[in-house]
């Protein structure tokens, strides 16, 4: 398998990778707004550091539910990252 690290030792798995979208133009829209606000009502986001967040990485997880993770990274070096085999 391969896995996408989204920073502060965080990785998931390429193949449940939704999308990858910049915090910057894609929170302009008010369903991503919503759909931010949902998955932290329910407790389905990742924050995995403590700097301000680049981007979110939407994705299935193993138990199938949908989560975000945030990112330090800009969505551009995360889609750089991919198919690169960081982690197998």
């Amino acid at each position: 398998m391969i896995y996408l690290n989204v920073g502060s030792g965080k990785s998931i798995r390429e193949k449940d990778i939704i999308g990858i979208f910049d915090m910057d133009t894609s929170t302009v829209s008010p369903i991503t707004r919503k759909l931010l606000s949902e998955a932290d009502k329910q407790k389905r986001t990742e924050t995995p550091s403590y700097e301000i967040p680049k981007s979110f990485v939407l994705y299935r997880a193993e138990n199938g539910e949908t989560r975000v993770c945030f990112s330090q990274f800009s969505s551009a070096s995360l889609f750089g990252r991919m198919g690169k085999g960081n982690i197998r």
